[in-house]
């Protein structure tokens, strides 16, 4: 069942809270849900590659050229599904300014996504208490 407009709003604010709170716990948090989705992909991955392998020796054998034209497919959409499952994109966290991160702030968070969000907010903490 789909949340309400509303209940997605007050989800977005505890995700902010959290964020604003404790930055790294909520790191934590996404990383372990982005790298069981990521295993699930793979698993997918490896599963239609496997499938599209036995379409391609099946199309061969039969001589069924369009049965092994699309084993072939299958394989190379199981490969691409599991090498996106091995690179790991960072996520958008919604509603926050796309390049108001000093370089000096970038080098200081590092180069991942989030890394760059708790130096925005470290700023922004520091900028408000100074």
């Amino acid at each position: 069942m789909p949340l309400s407009e509303r209940e997605q709003q007050l989800l977005e604010q505890m995700e902010q809270a959290l964020y604003a709170e404790d930055p790294q716990f909520a790191t934590a948090l996404r990383e372990t849900r982005q790298r069981a989705l990521d295993g699930r992909r793979l698993a997918l991955g490896v599963l239609v590659v496997l499938a599209g392998l036995g379409g391609l020796i099946a199309g061969v054998a039969l001589s069924f050229v369009p049965l092994g034209v699309i084993g072939f497919l299958a394989m190379l959409g199981g490969v691409l599904l599991g090498a996106k499952a091995l690179i790991s994109v960072p996520e958008v966290v919604q509603g926050g300014p796309a390049s108001s991160t000093t370089p000096k702030a970038k080098r200081e968070a590092g180069s991942t996504f989030m890394g760059k969000m708790e130096g925005r907010w470290r700023q922004r903490r520091d900028g408000e208490h100074a």
